[in-house]
């Protein structure tokens, strides 16, 4: 006999108010189906907005959980990865940190962890809060001179703001063009917005193909040099902040990568101009070059 859909709904929704978050395999066996059709009841619950999903993984699956049940995700925190997990209790310690001084490692970790650091903006400054911290408690940070590395954070002072800005949009956010004198055009200077705007379209290359962050090699304006998982096989990924991509980046990637011992792929702005992708190609089966001199 066929059981009711709204049934079967009403079970995951009172297996989830006594488990807290739960992983689909769980909520497979608390009400005795196969993973793919308690995932696919989840799926309905979730559009239905009866139901939320984390950002976090645990291995390869989110982990859903009822409006309400955000604090319980602290318990699954041990899952993230070791960048993140340091971004996380360095949050949750010091309840709020400023962006621009935090290092560039903690600073794509914590834009990683988005079930638990939420950016809002303190006039031009970019700050992160604790999820279960009010941001009506920021108080002003002092700002330090920023250095290549910080390792301390700068904690708050005493000195309450009136009123807190409102959400920022960090991960959606557009950037607005700048107006450009008509006698001279100047250029751009690279800000963090610009940064996080170059990274959030490697995070969407990678999560449209399929491949896994492992760990962030290096994270600056013009490059970010990343270890990936890609097919079952582990790569370094250089993606370069520019439009064109020279023969000197190509053969500098390639050093880095060697020295790693890993295969390597690289991103661009743009696709690759005709001839480099011909001579890639034509490379593909060129045994070796010999001079007769």
């Amino acid at each position: 006999m066929m059981q009711d859909p709204n049934e079967i709904k009403e079970k995951i929704i009172s297996a989830l108010k006594s488990k807290g978050p739960s992983l689909p395999v769980h909520i497979a066996g608390e009400i005795k189906t196969s993973i793919l059709f308690s995932s696919a009841f989840l799926g309905e619950l979730l559009s239905e907005k009866k139901v939320r999903i984390s950002h976090m993984r645990v291995g390869s699956s989110p982990l859903y959980f009822l409006p309400g049940q955000e604090s319980f995700l602290e318990n699954f925190s041990q899952h993230l990865k070791s960048k993140e997990k340091e971004a996380f209790l360095l949050l949750k310690e010091k309840r709020f940190l400023a962006d621009s001084i935090q290092s560039p490692a903690i600073r794509v970790a914590l834009r990683e962890i988005r079930d638990f650091a939420l950016p809002f903006k303190n006039g031009e400054e970019i700050i992160w809060r604790y999820f279960l911290v009010p941001e009506s408690e920021f108080k002003i940070i002092e700002e330090k001179p920023i250095e290549a590395e910080i390792k301390k954070p700068v904690v708050a002072t005493t000195k309450p703001i009136k009123d807190a800005e409102k959400p920022l949009e960090i991960f959606e956010k557009q950037e607005k063009p700048k107006q450009v004198k008509r006698a001279t055009k100047q250029r751009r200077k690279k800000t963090p917005d610009m940064e996080d705007k170059f990274f959030g379209k490697i995070k969407e290359f990678l999560s449209k193909n399929s491949i896994e962050l492992l760990d962030i090699k290096n994270f600056g304006r013009r490059e970010l040099m990343l270890k990936v998982r890609d097919k079952e096989q582990e790569k370094i990924l250089i993606a370069y902040n520019k439009k064109k991509i020279s023969d000197s980046d190509i053969v500098k990637a390639h050093k880095k990568a060697s020295a790693l011992g890993l295969p390597y792929m690289i991103i661009g702005l743009n696709e690759p101009a005709k001839k480099t992708s011909e001579l890639i190609k034509a490379m593909k089966n060129l045994s070796s070059i010999h001079g007769l001199k």
